[in-house]
């Protein structure tokens, strides 16, 4: 504080020192959202990114040595269950309608990007409305339409649809999962034994019910985005790996890939002024970020990857991809032939502080490395996942943050070396 207020009585030799990193927004390239073992299904507005629809595909699985219902099996009932487990939207309070539609191609065995999409019945076999409240993890038992429940049934009894795996994907293809239009509410729907059909039945004399389950184990999937950014800031987005400067904010939002790239042209000039100094810590501030509704989250956390006018993710020679790494480790590396290359195993982690709505990245080692000339320094694309989970986050929700170009800066203090 007595620095701050007499700078010229610095005695011990310690600066600090603010600047400001500019922005832009990177739409990445179409990417393959193939068996995330997530679906990501929702409908979002906002008056930045605009209009996101989130569409998730699967196969069914059924497995063939499981006894089936016999001839004189009486249906109770059947549901088409989803594991959901993640909710992210506003208005959680109010019903939020889902509904399962039968496909009506088969998925391949291909890639599949976030631009694809199959035909599918305009009528669901099961739909429902859900309130979910505070509730962010469940299983919901939609019931599924008599109509579709006679057919299932009677074929699980008698056809040969259910002899193999093979008959019965050829009969029944997948299932498309939609959410309603202006409900502004995104799920994460969980693939596995828990999210499929469980079909409920006795026999004559029964008091008990027996239950034949069709789940998504084992199941190709993926999802499917659909953007319509008209009348926003982010209109002027039109092609993919292109930075493009939406106002005086930036932002990010999941499964749309829509990425932040960080100037850091600021950093050199910074470095210019310098000479004979230790940096102490230095930290990477993106925040306050804009208010975020109440039932949304914004991403828990980004890496910084190197990136160049390319807008791309940089690689090493070796095809590694190199981020800023983490403080108190080294940013270099040597390899077998003796060459120096980036290192590119323990990612610097910006994570979110909710009581303060800032990202916070220490990059103190980083910023020291490009000032002893150990490796260059380069501009950033923030990539809204942590190498701490499994998976990748930032193709598995709609998670979303905005922010104003002055609350993105670099806080440095150092001090001289006497």
């Amino acid at each position: 504080m007595g620095i701050e207020l007499a700078p010229g009585n610095n005695q011990v030799g310690v600066f600090f020192v603010d600047f400001e990193l500019p922005a832009e927004v990177v739409l990445l390239d179409s990417f393959n959202t193939t068996n995330q073992s997530i679906l990501v299904v929702g409908e979002e507005q906002d008056d930045y990114f605009g209009k996101t629809s989130g569409m998730g595909f699967t196969r069914l699985f059924i497995n063939a040595v499981e006894k089936r219902p016999e001839s004189e099996a009486i249906l109770d009932s059947m549901f088409f269950n989803l594991d959901v487990v993640s909710v992210n939207g506003q208005g959680l309070e109010d019903p939020k309608f889902y509904s399962i539609h039968r496909l009506t191609e088969q998925l391949q065995d291909t890639l599949y990007y976030n631009f694809n999409e199959l035909s599918f019945e305009e009528n669901p076999i099961a739909s429902s409305e859900i309130e979910f409240g505070e509730t962010k993890d469940t299983t919901l038992m939609i019931p599924v339409t008599e109509a579709f429940a006679e057919e299932l049934f009677g074929k699980m009894k008698r056809g040969t649809e259910f002899n193999n795996l093979f008959t019965f994907r050829e009969y029944f293809p997948g299932v498309a999962i939609k959410a309603r239009e202006g409900d502004n509410t995104t799920i994460g729907v969980n693939l596995g034994f828990e999210t499929g059909i469980t079909t409920f039945f006795h026999y004559p004399g029964d008091t008990v019910a027996t239950t034949y389950e069709i789940s998504t184990a084992s199941s190709r999937s993926f999802n499917s985005v659909k953007s319509d950014r008209s009348g926003t800031p982010t209109a002027v987005v039109t092609e993919n790996q292109v930075a493009y400067k939406t106002g005086d904010l930036s932002g990010m939002k999941s499964n749309l890939g829509m990425a932040i790239k960080i100037n850091t042209d600021p950093v050199d000039e910074f470095l210019d002024t310098l000479s004979g100094v230790i940096f102490k810590q230095v930290v990477f501030e993106l925040g306050e970020i804009e208010s975020v509704p109440d039932g949304q989250n914004p991403p828990s956390s980004f890496v910084a990857y190197f990136t160049d006018d390319t807008n791309e993710i940089l690689t090493r020679s070796d095809g590694q991809p190199i981020t800023v790494q983490r403080d108190g480790l080294p940013q270099t590396e040597e390899d077998e032939s003796g060459q120096i290359l980036p290192s590119f195993n323990a990612p610097a982690i910006a994570r979110y502080n909710q009581n303060e709505n800032i990202y916070r990245l220490g990059i103190t080692s980083y910023l020291n490395a490009v000032f002893r000339g150990e490796i260059l320094n380069r501009d950033w694309l923030l990539y809204g996942n942590s190498p701490e989970t499994t998976g990748d986050d930032f193709k598995r929700s709609f998670r979303q943050f905005k922010v104003r170009d002055n609350n993105i800066k670099v806080r440095v203090i150092y001090s001289k070396i006497r």
